[in-house]
C-alpha cells in the first residue's frame, strides 16, 4: 500500500536524465518548491531501480531515452520492484507511441520537456495523489494513432539496425537465424510502410513505436 502522504509531507523525487546539466538544472528548480525534495539523481536507466530501492522516492521523473535500459522499460520495472513509486515520463519527444507505451508501462503521466517548471511541479503533486497528468492534445494525438503494430520480436530487430548492423550481427545480439531475423524485419517493413530497414527503423522512432 502506499505510504501516508500527510500534509506538509515533502513529496520524495527521483530523476533520471542523462545531461548532467539538465538533471541539475530540474533538481534545482524543483527543490526551490517548499514541498519537494529531490532524494536521488541517476543519469542511466539501468541505474533507476536500484537508486529507488534505496532512496524510496514517492514520484520518478523518467526520461525516456536513457543509456543501458530506457525510461519506458525502467517505469515497468518499478511497478514490479517498487510499486508506491509513482512514474511521470518527462522527454523531448511528445510522441503519440511513447505515451501509449509509457501508460502500459505503469506511468501516470507524460509531460515534453519545454513547459514550464510550475507545471511540472504541480504534475509530481497530482502524481502523488493518483491523478493521472497527460497534456490533452498529446493524448488525443495517441487515440487517433491506433496501437504499436509492430511486435516486440520486430521491435528488437528494428532496434538492432539502428547502428548499420549486418543481419548476421543482428541473429547473434538476439540469438535467432538469419532468416529469422529476415522475416521479422520484412514484416516490420511492410508495416511501417517503408522501402527498407533503416526507413523502417525511422518511421517507427517518429511514431513512438521503438
Amino acid at each position: 500500500m502506499p505510504r501516508d502522504h500527510r500534509p506538509g509531507k515533502s513529496v520524495r523525487v527521483l530523476l533520471a536524465e542523462d545531461q548532467g546539466m539538465m538533471r541539475g538544472a530540474l533538481a534545482l528548480l524543483l527543490g526551490m518548491e517548499p514541498d519537494i525534495e529531490v532524494v536521488a539523481q541517476v543519469g542511466r536507466g539501468d541505474e533507476i531501480v536500484d537508486a529507488a530501492v534505496v532512496a524510496r522516492p514517492d514520484v520518478a521523473l523518467l526520461d525516456i531515452e536513457l543509456p543501458g535500459h530506457s525510461g519506458l522499460d525502467a517505469a515497468a520495472d518499478l511497478r514490479d520492484e517498487v510499486p508506491d513509486c509513482r512514474v511521470l515520463i518527462l522527454t523531448t519527444f511528445g510522441r503519440p507511441g511513447y505515451l501509449r507505451r509509457a501508460m502500459e508501462a505503469g506511468a501516470v503521466g507524460f509531460l515534453v520537456k519545454d513547459g514550464p517548471v510550475e507545471e511540472l511541479a504541480e504534475a509530481v503533486r497530482k502524481a502523488l495523489r493518483g491523478e493521472t497528468v497527460v497534456d490533452p492534445a498529446l493524448a488525443a494525438a495517441a487515440l487517433g494513432a491506433g496501437p504499436n503494430p509492430l511486435t516486440a520480436r520486430e521491435r528488437d530487430a528494428l532496434a538492432a539496425s539502428v547502428d548499420g548492423a549486418t543481419i548476421a550481427d543482428i541473429a547473434a545480439a538476439l540469438h535467432l537465424s538469419e532468416s529469422t531475423v529476415r522475416n521479422y524485419l520484412s514484416s516490420a517493413i511492410g508495416k511501417t510502410g517503408t522501402r527498407n530497414r533503416m526507413e523502417a527503423v525511422r518511421a517507427a522512432r517518429q511514431q513512438g513505436w521503438l
